[in-house]
């Protein structure tokens, strides 16, 4: 395994990000695959509670567990915070943020639904599952990170921004890093939706 922050020898080593993080309560932040309309495929989001003056989110019991999405019931500015695109999340690996080389994606493996590190260009480093729903089904489903990921806060110059980065200190071993076999890949034009796309109703911006 590489250095802290560093790909693996076999792989591009890109500068140490310009971007801090800061740590965020893994009670407070809910991670989702969410579904595109009325098609099979899902994309990427994160829901917060910001603050306790009503629920954001629940989550029923079993695997996959199935989300109910109550920010999209009223108007959540200042109580939820909603990242759905790559505007609002990225990847980083120790100090290194990989928004510019890695995307996230959803992709459906049959008995489970991943959510995937993918490289978006030769040597940027190793393919990664970030996480899990446990199971497949249909509708908005919680995503288990797997582990040694984590959410963080993008911060510049001490300031917190309005960006989560999925997080783990190192690469991950080359035996934790699977290749897909392309055809279970959705497309990257299907979970990567344009800035301000959202499966869900949009009520005004969240105050930061």
């Amino acid at each position: 395994m590489g250095a802290q922050g560093q790909a693996p020898s076999a792989f591009a080593r890109p500068a140490p990000s310009l971007f801090g993080m800061a740590e965020l309560d893994p009670q407070k932040l809910l991670v989702v695959a969410a579904p595109i309309g009325s098609s099979s495929r899902s994309q990427l989001n994160i829901y917060e509670q910001v603050n306790g003056r009503r629920p954001c989110f629940a989550v029923a019991e079993g695997r996959p567990a199935v989300v109910s999405p109550l920010l999209s019931t009223f108007d959540f500015t200042g109580i939820c915070g909603r990242y759905i695109d790559a505007n609002g999340y990225s990847v980083r690996v120790g100090d290194t943020d990989l928004a510019t080389v890695y995307r996230l994606s959803v992709v459906n493996q049959g008995a489970d639904i991943l959510l995937m590190a993918l490289p978006t260009r030769p040597g940027a480093g190793p393919e990664m599952v970030v996480g899990r729903t446990l199971g497949n089904g249909t509708g908005f489903l919680k995503l288990e990170l797997e582990p040694g990921w984590r959410l963080a806060r993008r911060t510049f110059r001490g300031r917190s921004l309005g960006h989560v980065y999925l997080y783990r200190d190192s690469w991950p071993a080359e035996s934790q890093t699977p290749a897909l076999a392309p055809a279970t890949r959705v497309p990257s034009g299907a979970v990567a939706p344009a800035a301000g796309h959202s499966t869900l109703p949009s009520p005004p911006p969240v105050a930061r």
